[in-house]
């Protein structure tokens, strides 16, 4: 019979919540005997865990959002040290919230407890010298894409590229009939998503653009819709006020990306995780990216990877357009958009491709991946 164990993890938010959910229950599956400690949400506490304090006490964002709570974040990290060095557990498991997490793994790690981190950080695009800290504080990282997991070889950090739970959850094909059903959207006709973001920043510098760009495209394309999800009911309040004095066929939902996703034929869409779900469901997109331009030339010369859409970096090629801050213009974005609605095979093969090499059942991956570390030890 197998040795009981115990499992340190810690979540910083609500995508690491679902992680680290989906990891709990595939670590049971492999070894039955098995206790959590730490942090985490909703998800990860009906898989067994007794959160040690709310997770949303570590879902912090922004420079100046972060240095208001820095007392508290430092107060509580000092804590979560002295209780797992306490309780010794065989592995702790740090999920994404990398400045919260991999802190606690190096000191953790240099008192012999071995350390895992879940989701790398975007050390391959910029901050490069973070690998060092990752390879002091890590006995392992679990990556959901390949290319992240070459940049750590080539690094010499153990790694295990484990795949994408959304990969494993969103079908090869959507049905987009159902979607369209589901979402009282007519069956026949050409349906755009517009998706400028989750946050009232991405929205307020891509909200009007798209709609200016939605304008543009019903122009070029009479009987087209368009549908927006909105990620919360300040989102909506947001674009509500954009869409005042327009006259577009559009729909906005509350929450509902998926569906939205299925039920489309193509994507005008924010740089960000979103675009990987657009690519799960093998809609052809047009990606957009602005920030504030002090801040776009800070990373112009901080970034070192050549493209800044996800899908990009996954195919390691121009697979999507970039629009990129003073080219995200209403009419660039109509008129790349405009062909895919008749023509975006090169995209979604592109994307099947991708979307198959990610299809790994990413949790089992990454409970066995840990066991083996502990096995080991």
């Amino acid at each position: 019979m197998s040795r009981p164990l115990t499992v340190a993890l810690v979540a910083g938010e609500a995508s690491g919540d679902i992680l680290g959910a989906g990891l709990m229950q595939a670590l049971r599956a492999h070894h039955p005997d098995v206790r959590f400690i730490g942090v985490g949400g909703t998800r990860m506490e009906a898989q067994g865990l007794k959160s040690y304090f709310p997770l949303e006490r570590l879902a912090v964002m922004g420079l100046v959002e972060v240095l208001g709570r820095l007392p508290e974040l430092l107060a509580r990290r000092k804590r979560l040290l002295e209780t797992f060095l306490e309780a010794r557990p065989d592995v702790f498991i740090g999920i994404d919230a990398p400045d919260f997490n991999l802190d606690l793994a190096l000191k953790l790690r240099r008192r012999g407890i071995k350390t895992v981190h879940y989701v790398s950080p975007s050390v391959w695009a910029w901050r490069q010298k973070r690998v060092l800290k990752i390879r002091d504080a890590c006995d392992l990282m679990l990556t959901l894409f390949p290319f992240e997991a070459k940049f750590y070889d080539a690094h010499q950090v153990a790694v295990r590229f484990v795949g994408h739970p959304l990969a494993d959850t969103i079908p090869l094909e959507a049905d987009r009939s159902a979607a369209r059903a589901a979402l009282n959207l007519p069956q026949d006709g050409l349906i755009v998503a517009l998706m400028p973001g989750s946050r009232g920043g991405e929205v307020g510098r891509l909200g009007e653009l798209f709609l200016s760009a939605a304008d543009r495209l019903r122009a070029m394309r009479p009987g087209i819709r368009f549908v927006v999800p909105c990620a919360s009911p300040e989102r909506r309040a947001q674009l509500e006020h954009l869409l005042v004095g327009r006259d577009l066929p559009l729909t906005l939902l509350d929450g509902h990306s998926h569906e939205a996703l299925a039920a489309c034929n193509a994507v005008l869409i924010a740089s960000g995780t979103a675009t990987l779900e657009a690519l799960l469901y093998k809609r052809p997109m047009v990606v957009a990216y602005s920030v504030a331009p002090l801040t776009f030339r800070i990373l112009k010369r901080l970034v070192k990877s050549p493209y800044v859409a996800l899908p990009n970096l996954l195919a390691q090629r121009l697979l999507v357009p970039e629009l990129l801050q003073d080219a995200a213009t209403p009419e660039a974005m109509a008129q790349l958009l405009s062909p895919l609605l008749d023509n975006g095979d090169i995209q979604t093969e592109g994307f099947d491709a991708i979307h198959r090499t990610l299809r790994c059942d990413a949790s089992s991956q990454a409970a066995q991946a840990v066991l083996e570390l502990v096995e080991a030890s």
